[in-house]
């Protein structure tokens, strides 16, 4: 399934070796090999994978996650949304509140094109949406979001939210279709049995919370979350619909600490630009071009080099340095994927080292 980058691109064809640097490149086997790998995992099970955009923001990605049977696709913000719609996506979710009143005209707007779920944990998020879907005559679907212990969005579980879902009932141009929970502050948890205990009990409270309002009459189509570091164990909870996995398409360093059985398909193509000491050497690569929210990057094939710190816009400083030349290329691992795809405009995707593709990333920058 190609981009929508000409054949004629005088990249394709070429080894990845003779790339300008830095560029974004994409192992396009090993990522249609986790996109398999997540999709067997749900094929079977109740739960469905509604993979998160946000991590790629890339069409060609996103399309080859639904042919693999994803039931739609998450995304972050409005602008997202309304990338994926104008692309043919019909069934969208946006994890996020959608506030201010040009931003629910458009959302509103594009629940004429594609089934949209919003997450909203006030009435004053319904009423707003409401109106607007309304007016525009579409409808739109509305998640309440429990706060499960992330310390962000969303309402206390219990009482608070089924307060607000009672309260939503009736209103024209929506439809109360679940509940939305993520347990975000144990993802990082490095220890894979502690991250499973402390995540099933999190996000029992938002099944608990599904129960609550069920049992008030109210029926519950879909209680989404959960990530790539936990899709095995919240992800499989009697009461979780939907799974919001999106690290494990592209992965990035600290992602693959917490969930191994996904590759490193995305690397950061990189050139060694100095050598001024022995033992230490400088890339042409910082945080304009990779993310580093989760400490610092990795290089492939050298695990006992160290990076002090990332911090320089356009430069990376690597100890312990082999006897590099002036101009070697090297895989840099960012720490943080989605990111790192964010600043950048395209994946040049690669088979074995040899360019077969370039692919769009439609999403990058999308922020509104």
């Amino acid at each position: 399934m190609a981009g929508i980058v000409s054949p004629e691109d005088p990249r394709i064809g070429r080894s990845v070796d003779t790339l300008d640097t830095p560029v974004l490149l994409l192992d396009q086997a090993a990522s249609d090999r986790n996109i398999r790998r997540m999709a067997d995992y749900f094929s079977l099970r109740p739960s469905k994978l509604r993979p998160h955009f946000k991590n790629h923001k890339c069409i060609s990605l996103a399309r080859r996650q639904l042919a693999a049977g994803a039931v739609g696709m998450t995304c972050a913000k409005l602008s997202e949304a309304e990338v994926l719609a104008d692309h043919g996506v019909t069934d969208i979710l946006i994890a996020n509140q959608v506030v201010g009143d040009g931003k629910v005209d458009r959302l509103a707007r594009i629940a004429a094109k594609a089934r949209v779920g919003v997450a909203i944990d006030h009435i004053d998020h319904a009423t707003a949406i409401s109106a607007a879907a309304y007016r525009h005559g579409t409808v739109v679907r509305l998640l309440v979001e429990v706060d499960i212990g992330m310390g962000r969005c969303g309402l206390p579980p219990g009482s608070e939210a089924l307060k607000l879902v009672e309260k939503i009932q009736g209103l024209p141009g929506i439809e109360f279709f679940g509940l939305q929970a993520y347990e975000g502050h144990l993802v990082n948890v490095l220890d894979r049995e502690e991250r499973r205990d402390r995540a099933v009990a999190a996000m029992k409270l938002a099944v608990q919370t599904r129960r609550q309002i069920e049992a008030a009459g109210i029926p519950v189509a879909c209680l989404s979350g959960c990530s790539s570091a936990t899709y095995d164990c919240t992800g499989t909870l009697d009461g979780v619909d939907e799974i919001q996995a999106g690290t494990y398409v592209t992965m990035d360093r600290q992602y693959r600490k917490l969930a191994p059985e996904f590759e490193n398909a995305m690397t950061l193509l990189v050139r060694v630009i100095s050598t001024p000491a022995a033992g230490r050497a400088v890339v042409d690569v910082g945080v304009k071009g990779g993310g580093g929210e989760f400490g610092v990057p990795e290089f492939r094939g050298y695990p006992e080099i160290e990076v002090p710190f990332f911090l320089a816009e356009e430069h990376t400083v690597i100890l312990k340095a082999p006897l590099w030349r002036i101009g070697q290329h090297l895989h840099m691992i960012p720490s943080h994927a989605c990111t790192t795809c964010n600043l950048h405009r395209e994946f040049v995707v690669h088979v074995d080292g040899i360019v077969v593709d370039v692919w769009p990333i439609e999403g990058s920058g999308k922020l509104v």
